[in-house]
């Protein structure tokens, strides 16, 4: 499955065998089929609401959202234009002509290619420059540091960023707005603590009218060779946005094992306020999401749990079978999502049993829209959907448990 976002379709979308899909504030001439979590925001000509028959979770608005930065030419002169933020967003950006926005001129800019060292950005940084990477594989020895309210990281082609020795490959301050988009960060061989964070631990700063936004960053834990992280992304900055991010510890490529590409966490989020929209987080040996802030929300998350688990004792989590593929902390009062699924493929241990896909506090405050697990032709089974609710999965035909609404 995957995304579509500010884009016009006068035609039928088609996505037949995807088995999900995420639309955003895009206007569409039809859709002609579902198979597991179809989910719609702020798209024009979207189905109906109809979870879980046909699996069509649909929201009339995206409550926030921000387009990613892009380069594009003037003239002769090339600039990168910088949508601006929108509320309660509905449609693309440009239906009524150029987008709202602003324009960089390439001068403020440091282009980077592949060679140049961790120091360099971040001197281009601390020099008010914002960074253009260019296609190509970039080795830091140090932690790219975005300190200043407003800058943009802009990646080309999926610029590849790996941290060496263990260090953390990016670190975004406690500030207004800065812009992260189109790179891929790839775990380096030696352990890494974490390998992107946004803003520091215990941060309560409002960033409501100028939210940091993550878009189109990849991270890889393993695939193309050995790599090691504990946790991939922290998100503590209040207000950020991550929209379309494959969080994913590879399960098939060079480097992958249970504990050769060790990485028990994939995104924890610890600031408040936080939205996910399009958050596709896959095969981590723990907690794919942790959910630790208040009033988060997540519209649309894709996850399979790791493949690899060799045994049942392997997943244990105390008490409890398996860990959650997105857990929210005991402690949280106010959450919600809408169209999320967890799918199974235990397939060196196909007996595996997963307690649920989902656990989050029974309190009024913690909702869910439009629910599912899945086990693929039954490697694996789940006994239920969130927490102790929804049907076990069971057999091999590949038929979803489904949860409308929680609680």
């Amino acid at each position: 499955g995957g995304y579509i976002a500010d884009s016009r379709i006068d035609g039928t979308v088609g996505p037949y065998s995807q088995q999900q899909w995420y639309t955003r504030d895009s206007s569409v001439g039809g859709w002609t089929n579902a198979v597991w979590n179809m989910t719609f925001s702020g798209v024009e000509g979207a189905p109906a609401q109809s979870f879980p028959n046909p699996p069509y979770t649909t929201l009339t608005t995206t409550p926030v959202s921000r387009e990613k930065p892009f380069l594009y030419l003037d003239g002769a002169d090339y600039k990168v234009f910088l949508p601006e933020l929108r509320t309660n967003a509905r449609g693309t950006t440009w239906g009524s002509g150029t987008p709202r926005g602003t324009s960089l001129p390439l001068t403020q800019f440091y282009v980077a290619k592949p060679g140049v060292s961790a120091a360099t950005l971040n001197e281009a940084l601390t020099q008010g420059l914002n960074l253009l990477f260019t296609p190509g594989i970039y080795h830091l020895d140090q932690t790219v540091r975005v300190e200043r309210a407003n800058a943009v990281v802009l990646g080309l082609g999926y610029a590849t960023l790996v941290p060496d020795n263990g260090v953390t490959a990016m670190r975004v301050a406690d500030v207004d707005g800065v812009r992260l988009a189109g790179f891929l960060i790839d775990a380096g061989t030696v352990n890494s603590a974490t390998l992107l964070e946004i803003g520091p631990q215990g941060t309560t700063t409002d960033h409501s009218a100028n939210p940091t936004t993550v878009q189109d960053v990849f991270i890889r834990i393993g695939g193309a060779g050995p790599g090691k992280a504990t946790t991939s992304m922290v998100v503590n900055n209040r207000h950020t946005i991550i929209d379309h991010t494959w969080v994913w510890r590879a399960d098939h490529g060079d480097g992958v094992g249970w504990e050769t590409n060790r990485a028990d966490y994939g995104v924890v989020v610890n600031g408040a306020d936080v939205l996910a929209t399009g958050l596709f987080v896959e095969h981590f040996n723990k907690y794919d999401v942790q959910w630790n802030g208040e009033r988060g929300r997540t519209i649309f998350f894709q996850n399979e749990k790791a493949y690899d688990a060799p045994n049942q004792a392997a997943i244990q989590n105390g008490a409890t079978r398996g860990y959650a593929a997105y857990k929210v902390a005991d402690t949280v009062t106010t959450h919600e999502g809408w169209g999320l699924g967890s799918y199974c493929y235990y397939n060196v241990d196909p007996t595996i049993r997963q307690a649920h896909g989902f656990a989050a506090p029974a309190v009024p405050g913690v909702k869910f829209h439009g629910l599912l697990v899945v086990s693929l032709s039954g490697n694996g089974q789940y006994d239920h959907v969130i927490n102790a609710i929804g049907a076990a999965t069971s057999g091999t035909t590949t038929v979803p448990s489904t949860v409308v609404s929680f609680p």
